[in-house]
């Protein structure tokens, strides 16, 4: 499986490309996980994306395709990889095009995940993160049995600067301004798939699964 899931921030993305590539046997690869060690060990890339993602701005092209090109060609992605967070840009969406072709893949196809703005609030402002061995947790669909209190290693929890609502939403609005034309793109190259991302995680995942094998 050679796959990108694209779709806003609170889609539901990570949740369910971390479960598949497990199933699949194949890396995901998620931007955002790899910013964040990035900023977490004080790097200058490190530094620099932190001020930048807690703006809710994107982090330029360069940094990202760099980074993706150097993961997709470790061993472990040249039998399938999942993109989670990449491309974001039409521009990144072209590099990757080109380094798929050096690399002698094909991208199988770009799944779309669909969830309205209310919903993609709620999950986004709710989300909150352990200080210590980063489980995430949610206030509504996926509380602690304390309140602030890590259920696995009883660690802080705290919320991301750039889930709080007034940052949440610039994000969205970011979003849509420079990435959904992606959908253009990958639609016009007949390789844009949607799926409702909306309801039982279950049942959302039956649907990823079919439409990744219907793309093979």
């Amino acid at each position: 499986m050679r796959l990108i899931f694209l779709g806003p921030p609170g889609a539901g993305k990570g949740t369910q490309s971390r479960e598949l590539a497990r199933e699949w046997g194949v890396p995901q690869v998620a931007t955002g996980e790899m910013l964040r060690e990035a900023v977490a060990a004080g790097t200058p890339l490190g530094r620099e994306a932190k001020r930048i993602m807690d703006s809710g701005a994107l982090v330029p092209d360069d940094v990202m395709i760099g980074l993706i090109a150097e993961r997709l060609r470790q061993p472990d992605a040249a039998g399938g990889f999942i993109l989670d967070g990449f491309p974001r840009t039409i521009a990144q969406a072209e590099a990757l095009e080109c380094l798929l072709k050096d690399l002698g893949h094909t991208l199988d196809a770009v799944l779309y995940f669909e969830v309205a703005e209310p919903e993609l609030v709620r999950r986004l402002t709710g989300r909150r993160l352990c200080r210590q061995c980063q489980t995430a947790f949610h206030l509504v669909s996926a509380p602690p049995r304390r309140a602030g209190v890590c259920d696995r290693c009883g660690g802080e929890l705290y919320q991301r600067e750039d889930d709080s609502e007034a940052t949440v939403r610039h994000r969205l609005q970011v979003y849509a301004q420079q990435t959904s034309p992606l959908l253009d793109y990958y639609r016009q190259r007949g390789q844009l798939v949607s799926i409702k991302a909306e309801g039982a995680i279950d049942a959302i995942r039956d649907a990823i699964r079919r439409a990744a094998t219907a793309a093979r």
